[in-house]
């Protein structure tokens, strides 16, 4: 079987969002989830692989990285206040890219720790 790796994956379990989760695949199996905690190893390895493609879905239908990336700065656009969610375990740079965007946005940003 052939051994596919996807680097710095996210896990979206809990609200931690972790970003530098490096996966190993057989086939449409993960087998496993480097650097991720206990919960996150057993929730990917409990799943199927992602397939190498579509490389991306709008609207549900294969699309180009581009057209996905189109597609989502207009629901930014679009949004009347989006939410930046899930920066409590990432890096001070990505939170900083974070809420820049959140604020180009006219976004709310929240941690998994409001009530």
């Amino acid at each position: 079987m052939n051994l596919h790796v996807v680097k710095n994956a996210t896990c979206t379990f809990c609200g931690c969002v972790c970003d530098d989760i490096e996966l190993h695949a057989e086939g449409e199996r993960i087998v496993k989830a480097k650097n991720a905690c206990s919960l996150g190893e057993s929730w990917f390895r409990n799943h199927t692989a992602e397939r190498l493609y579509p490389e991306a879905l709008v609207d549900g239908k294969e699309a180009t990285l581009d057209e996905a990336v189109a597609a989502a700065a207009d629901f930014l656009y679009d949004a009347n206040m989006p939410l930046v969610y899930g920066l409590s375990n990432i890096t001070c740079e990505a939170q900083r890219e974070a809420v820049a965007l959140s604020e180009m946005i006219g976004g709310v940003v929240d941690s998994h720790t409001s009530l």
